[in-house]
């Protein structure tokens, strides 16, 4: 390609993003219910590549072995996770989740139950599952994890530019290439992705303290920061800038998979679970949030079943394409785990945080999918 030829698709590509940004600003942004809602703050939580069978059945019995989950120490990891009911063993598990969520809120994705979630992009990984989420649509042309910046508006970038939400936005994840999709040279707000320094520009000692782990650690994974080193940089900025919108991205459950170690899958996740509640206590503790802070959690994308495919994801891999939901708050009855119910979609979900504020993305970019209206209260 000529220089000309490439400076010519580079201001081809602006002008397509400045053109998109101004449809989106001039679309209909009215409330997508009538309702009086109590919520004026969304947390969007995803850990990547957590199965749904963990969610709604625990730890799974065939793979507590050495020969076909890695495991170290399999008595160790039995006495923790292995429990004779599912019922049991995902709550130990996930206790968070069966013990708050599925009492307060809603729980979508367990297939044996007739609830599916699903992704309805088919590439089945990364990239194209965070462009679903946080677009509303599937992009057949995003078919890697390149880090190429996204042309597409994320519903966190179409929220920052909406009256009351301006500098009130963040995006803080474990991947390198989350800045990318979320577009952070374009969108605004606080963008952190992988090893990479705080987006703070006068950090607190806490804050440096971090910085400086980040810096010294050494990297298990060159694109994944540590979960823990995440959890404690995303309450840091809760505490001091208190965002209205904020998004979350944890990754080691996915990491943990793919080294085919199912102990330390487990444990990761159960470890998300209990950052997600100390989140949650911690934001119920502050005015900013108390009684008025709803919680999105889902995932990129599933896995394989059985003794192998468990461990990967991708177009080839029958079952990672089905996924589960949650959502904890004041506006979202508290029906539970949902069975026999409708199909809802990975495309729901931008929506559905935008509804949750009033705002609707879908009216905005109708070929999102609509919101999950069972996840909203009723209309009068």
């Amino acid at each position: 390609m000529s220089r000309f030829a490439a400076r010519s698709r580079k201001l081809l590509g602006i002008l397509l993003a400045s053109f998109m940004l101004l449809a989106l600003l001039l679309c209909s942004a009215a409330p997508a219910s009538g309702a009086d809602l109590k919520t004026q703050n969304v947390v969007l939580i995803t850990t990547d590549g957590l199965r749904w069978q963990e969610v709604f059945t625990g730890a799974e019995q065939a793979l507590l072995n050495k020969q076909h989950g890695g495991v170290a120490d399999a008595k160790a990891i039995e006495e923790k996770f292995w429990r004779e009911t599912p019922e049991e063993r995902r709550e130990a598990l996930l206790p968070f989740f069966w013990k708050k969520i599925a009492r307060e809120g809603q729980l979508y994705g367990n297939l044996p139950k007739a609830s599916s979630a699903q992704i309805t992009n088919t590439m089945k990984f990364s990239y194209p599952g965070y462009n679903e989420i946080l677009t509303g649509f599937a992009d057949p042309s995003i078919d890697s994890n390149a880090k190429k910046p996204n042309l597409n508006f994320t519903v966190l970038e179409w929220l920052h530019r909406r009256p009351g939400f301006g500098g009130k936005v963040a995006a803080y994840s474990a991947w390198d290439v989350i800045p990318y999709i979320i577009n952070r040279d374009r969108c605004g707000f606080p963008v952190m992705g992988g090893w990479e320094p705080l987006p703070e520009p006068d950090p607190n000692p806490r804050q440096q303290l971090l910085n400086d782990l980040i810096a010294d650690t050494t990297r298990p994974n060159a694109a994944e920061v540590i979960d823990s080193f995440l959890y404690q940089a995303v309450r840091e900025h809760l505490l001091r800038h208190q965002p209205r919108v904020l998004y979350v991205g944890f990754l080691e459950t996915d990491a943990w998979g793919h080294a085919g170690r199912y102990d330390n899958l487990l444990t990761s996740a159960q470890a998300v679970d209990q950052y997600i509640g100390r989140l949650w206590e911690t934001m119920q503790s502050m005015d900013q949030y108390r009684d008025k802070t709803t919680l999105i959690i889902s995932t990129d994308h599933g896995r394989g079943a059985g003794l192998v495919d468990w461990k990967n994801h991708g177009k080839t891999i029958q079952g990672a394409e089905d996924i589960w939901m949650a959502f904890l708050g004041p506006d979202t009855p508290p029906l539970g785990e949902r069975t026999n119910c409708d199909r809802v979609t990975q495309s729901q979900l931008a929506a559905t945080l935008a509804a949750l504020l009033g705002e609707d993305y879908h009216g905005a970019v109708p070929h999102s999918g609509p919101a999950i209206g069972q996840v909203l209260p009723p209309t009068e």
